[in-house]
């Protein structure tokens, strides 16, 4: 038998918002509070696996689930102006300016932007997906796109939302990738502007709610 609550215990219960988490632990069954919501559920997901030699594409698409803005990397190589398409950019450290990014070891500009002592991260607006795509494919081309050439002979985009003019810092092997982290000695920016968004392997830009 339950013992029985005092109406005005109950009454004081209900209007504190406390009276499911009260009768269940007479119950012995526990209840969240009023103010942490619902009722807990256990999570499901469409997949679940251990990364693995045979598990490359759905562990690409698990990563692709994390949104992220675009960059275009630039610097000046042997063989001339490259640009490279990444979405890995992160800053790192405000005090000194640092920030990272990776690239493939497979990739053919790997070496080139591995090594180069100056290059510039192009933060790309909703306007420039088709500048996305080219540099994503291929590292020359810049023609085609306003620029100008920089102290270094690093090619600057224009119209971006914002430019971090980098020295080499570190790289770092990791993996299949290579860690590239820049300190930034000068800093371009607009001060509106809607960026480029990557997500799930499609293009598109950021909706506030």
């Amino acid at each position: 038998m339950l013992p029985a609550l005092t109406e005005q215990r109950g009454k004081a219960l209900q209007c504190s918002g406390a009276f499911a988490t009260a009768r269940a632990s007479l119950d012995g069954i526990w209840t969240p509070p009023a103010e942490h919501g619902t009722r807990r559920r256990m999570s499901v997901y469409d997949e679940t696996f251990a990364p693995g030699p045979d598990t490359g594409v759905p562990l690409r698409h698990a990563f692709g689930r994390f949104g992220t803005g675009v960059t275009v990397i630039t610097t000046a190589s042997r063989i001339g102006p490259l640009g490279f398409t990444a979405n890995s950019f992160s800053s790192v450290s405000l005090e000194p300016a640092l920030v990272l990014w990776s690239l493939a070891n497979t990739s053919r500009r790997h070496d080139a932007f591995a090594e180069a002592q100056h290059y510039s991260i192009h933060i790309l607006t909703d306007a420039q997906a088709d500048l996305a795509l080219h540099f994503a494919n291929r590292g020359d081309g810049f023609d085609a796109y306003p620029h100008d050439i920089g102290q270094h002979g690093v090619p600057l985009l224009h119209d971006c939302l914002a430019r971090f003019d980098c020295t080499h810092f570190a790289a770092h092997a990791a993996g299949d990738h290579s860690i590239i982290v820049g300190r930034v000695t000068q800093v371009a920016a607009k001060a509106d502007g809607v960026g480029l968004a990557f997500d799930q392997g499609q293009y598109g830009r950021f909706q506030a709610f």
